[in-house]
């Protein structure tokens, strides 16, 4: 199975301003605050969140950042994103479509929520390549995908483990549910 084509987001977005309910959620906003709980540290310097959609976890993150790049691969989330997260001058919101747009910047925190499993194996192994390419020894790698059935490329356990296979990747938190998987990464030397 190839990765999720930029239709399929268009699509969902043509239908609903928010078709996750991310901003409305109680599992959503349960779930963005044990993201940001299990950070390890207090403040990042330079994040990047790929997949934003309308940066309702943008905007748990934007305080403990001192820069996030929030971005997402079509225009129409991102607008209700810039109004979210317009209190915060740190946050910079991008439209972009990775791997091939990815930023080249060096980051201390990569934010993958609920995107890794839209990528095939293939895909998301340039994307760790990208990731362990723009980040320095030390920094953290996040990754929150929901558990349940879907026809994505990949299930949320299934990305998370070719993330975790990665030699200069060391789990260090790893949190289970019946709905999601959250796992951090450090990377290594």
């Amino acid at each position: 199975m190839t990765s999720t084509s930029r239709n399929y987001f268009e699509e969902m977005y043509a239908e609903s301003d928010d078709p996750w309910d991310f901003a409305t959620s109680d599992y959503e906003q349960r779930k963005y605050a044990l993201t940001v709980a299990s950070l390890p540290r207090a403040h990042y310097a330079n994040a990047f969140e790929p997949g934003c959609s309308v940066g309702v976890l943008s905007e748990y993150l934007a305080p403990r950042c001192h820069r996030l790049l929030a971005s997402d691969i079509i225009m129409a989330p991102l607008t209700r994103a810039v109004d979210r997260l317009e209190r915060y001058p740190n946050v910079q919101v991008e439209e972009r479509s990775i791997p091939d747009e990815w930023p080249d910047e060096i980051f201390d925190l990569i934010v993958l929520s609920e995107i890794a499993y839209y990528f095939d194996v293939e895909t998301l192994r340039i994307v760790i390549d990208l990731i362990l390419g723009t980040t320095v020894s030390g920094a953290h790698v996040i990754a929150v995908h929901w558990r349940g059935q879907t026809d994505y490329p990949l299930s949320g356990d299934s990305a998370h483990a070719v993330i975790d296979q990665s030699e200069k990747l060391r789990l260090i938190v790893h949190h289970e549910e019946n709905e999601f998987v959250m796992d951090v990464w450090e990377r290594l030397p």
